[in-house]
């Protein structure tokens, strides 16, 4: 082959690569989009239940027993019975809140029998039901105070990979956090990705008296990730206080054309609403060495304008293992990735989470960070 020759050949074969991602890789993060669409449905005892907007995963789902993951702290479970449907059901919800309470209600007014039964763990409820046959059922889970607009409190956490063995003592520091609701997670709660290390990060999170919701990390994200079957959605928002919660999937330093259509669709409903947006890559690199920040600063721009251009109040980052207060665009912005992950030695700061508080009508009033080593 001629030098010209071999000298275009790369430079189309490069043009492919940037493109269309590495040879023999498919679109990943289309994938996983397409996979949050799939999340929170299931069909099983004549029964259709589906969750809405996709904020829980079913880890079990057999005739007349049911075991959710939950991803939000309110959620809502539609339930549509045929005529020869199961109507006893038990449910046992997980990374539920504190104090929250399930009722029910029936399209034709019939009566939705409801009977808690515990769940061992502050973030664990169970409950046995009753469902009417040949109707469509309403099942609502949340705290009496989510629909209150008034300030409160929540913890961020994330890149805890490979130090899930150790989080005991962080949960512990959190838990005599007062006043936290809940743990909002940037993403990176496991190392290597594998179903089993997610079962292990569940069973250590029981140490935890909140639930954790969270979007999806890169080591959360390798091809044929669980991440969907264990956490539920990887894009996903819900509203608590009147503050809206956006958490989009960056897990391959960018994000699909899919969740851009669902985002556009939140920062309208944030409009006139205090607004949180997480991911788990940063948009920009804030120091310029990390070279840890999207893959294109084009795009990172275009999300940025976004942002900024319907009034988010405050942009959530992980993935680098560290600490950093900074603005983007204007908005408020900071990295918090002390989980538990290798640490970045020089910049003296360890194992960590912050403490958030926000004013439905005021926005962020308050950062802390907490260092437990």
């Amino acid at each position: 082959m001629s030098r010209p020759l071999a000298r275009l050949w790369a430079s189309w074969l490069a043009l492919l690569l940037a493109v269309a991602g590495p040879l023999g890789c498919t679109d990943l993060p289309t994938e996983r989009a397409e996979r949050d669409l799939q999340v929170g449905k299931v069909q099983v005892g004549g029964v259709r239940f589906d969750v809405r907007n996709g904020l829980a995963a079913f880890h079990q789902a057999t005739s007349g027993a049911l075991v959710l993951w939950l991803g939000a702290p309110s959620v809502v479970i539609e339930a549509d019975l045929s005529s020869q449907a199961v109507t006893d059901w038990s449910i046992e919800l997980r990374n539920a809140m504190p104090g929250a309470v399930l009722t029910g209600s029936a399209a034709d007014g019939a009566s939705v029998g409801i009977t808690e039964r515990g769940g061992g763990l502050p973030t664990r409820r169970g409950y046995d039901l009753v469902l009417p046959a040949g109707t469509q059922i309403e099942l609502s889970f949340g705290h009496q105070e989510a629909a209150a607009v008034a300030p409160f409190r929540f913890a961020l956490l994330s890149d805890v990979q490979n130090g899930v063995d150790r989080v005991g003592d962080l949960y512990a520091r959190i838990n005599a956090e007062p006043h936290v609701g809940f743990v909002l997670s940037a993403g990176d709660l496991v190392q290597g990705g594998s179903a089993d290390e997610m079962q292990v990060f569940q069973q250590e999170l029981e140490a935890l008296d909140v639930p954790l919701f969270s979007t999806i990390g890169n080591h959360d994200a390798p091809p044929d990730t669980p991440w969907h079957d264990w956490f539920g959605r990887g894009s996903f928002r819900f509203i608590h206080r009147d503050v809206l919660f956006s958490q989009v999937d960056s897990a391959s330093a960018t994000v699909a054309p899919l969740v851009y259509d669902w985002l556009e669709q939140w920062l309208k409903l944030g409009r006139g609403r205090v607004h949180v947006f997480t991911t788990h890559v940063p948009l920009i690199d804030p120091v310029g060495t990390r070279n840890a920040s999207f893959g294109s600063r084009g795009e990172a721009g275009r999300l940025l304008a976004m942002l900024a251009g319907d009034e988010v109040d405050v942009t959530f980052y992980g993935h680098i293992h560290s600490y950093y207060a900074f603005e983007n665009a204007g908005i408020p912005a900071f990295i918090s990735g002390g989980g538990g992950a290798f640490e970045e030695k020089v910049d003296g700061i360890g194992r960590h989470f912050m403490v958030i508080d926000i004013d439905p009508r005021r926005g962020l009033t308050g950062t802390r960070v907490v260092e437990v080593d």
